[in-house]
């Protein structure tokens, strides 16, 4: 089957799947203090969540995240995985975890399959984390950080939203913690998504400004570039590893965004700042059948913008915040 593409000739190779719009932190970069959570009833089951990535997957997907919310609070994760292992052109098959709980369900979600780890971590503070996450949780992060290496997830990806006033003055040491534990640092600008009205342009941090604090520490140098990548990459120069910026806000990366999301109600978004949302939920429920949902996806594929216009007078804010659409 012919994969999906855009109008602007970009084609879908990558698809992030919510299975939880709940979470058991209060990030203030992704949702409001008091969140309202979605009816259990109106989640999409594993089965039908794998039934769309099945479609997906037909057509030119071949990479797959798993996401929330929190999606460690979906109970036994490890089946889901085992769902969509197996499907043939899937290459690759990650998970965004906040990794709370991910001591105990590294080593099953390993047996079951699943490819890679990424968690969000943001500080390396007792205090400044339970302020950000509003959450008392740092050293359960840092035990599934170990855990997960010890499950053979090698090497971590760890995500960090950088937010004015809140933690960019530990651009360096984050840096330098993940160096020196061989693991992937990804520095990523602050986005109008956290449900309460805090973001500004002057709390973002740009990518700019994130890599000269590290060039006075580290020298690196420009990573080979792949292809749909969000982020840029860099190696340190004595080899040691390296670090990545996600520029979302002054360097958008549309002109070559291959990604769709699937929230965890079975809404379709082309765009993490899109303002619609395709209802799959209710083809599935409707008895649609595998052509249907094809369609429906590739259609709204077809009407994917051109980019998020985050700069432009008449941005619109998406109709919610970032735990229940999907990171």
């Amino acid at each position: 089957m012919r994969p999906w593409s855009d109008a602007f000739g970009r084609t879908i190779r990558a698809l992030r799947v919510s299975v939880t719009d709940r979470c058991n932190v209060r990030c203030l970069y992704c949702m409001p203090a008091e969140p309202r959570w979605l009816d259990r009833k109106d989640l999409l089951s594993y089965e039908e969540l794998a039934r769309l990535v099945r479609v997906a997957v037909r057509h030119g997907v071949r990479k797959v995240r798993i996401t929330g919310g929190e999606p460690l609070l979906r109970q036994d994760l490890p089946a889901f995985v085992r769902m969509l292992k197996p499907l043939p052109g899937l290459e690759d098959l990650a998970l965004t975890t906040n990794a709370v709980a991910l001591a105990e369900q590294a080593g099953p979600l390993r047996e079951a399959g699943l490819d890679r780890i990424t968690v969000s971590l943001d500080t390396l503070d007792t205090a400044r984390y339970e302020r950000i996450t509003r959450r008392r949780a740092l050293p359960e992060v840092l035990q599934g950080l170990s855990a997960a290496e010890q499950a053979g997830f090698r090497p971590l990806k760890v995500n960090a939203v950088v937010v004015r006033g809140f933690n960019e003055d530990e651009v360096v040491s984050l840096a330098e913690w993940a160096r020196a534990s061989g693991r992937m640092m990804r520095f990523i600008e602050f986005m109008p998504l956290e449900g309460d009205p805090l973001w500004s342009r002057e709390r973002v941090v740009p990518a700019a400004e994130i890599l000269e604090r590290l060039a006075g520490r580290f020298p690196f140098v420009p990573a080979p570039a792949q292809s749909g990548c969000t982020s840029q990459a860099f190696d340190y120069a004595d080899g040691r590893g390296g670090f990545a910026v996600v520029a979302a806000v002054s360097r958008a990366f549309c002109g070559s965004c291959d990604r769709l999301r699937i929230t965890a109600d079975g809404g379709l978004r082309t765009c993490l700042f899109g303002d619609k949302a395709a209802d799959l939920r209710a083809l599935l429920r409707n008895g649609a059948d595998d052509r249907a949902l094809a369609e429906a996806m590739g259609e709204a594929v077809s009407r994917k913008a051109s980019g998020h216009r985050i700069h432009f007078p008449g941005f619109k804010r998406p109709d919610c915040a970032m735990h229940s659409i999907g990171g």
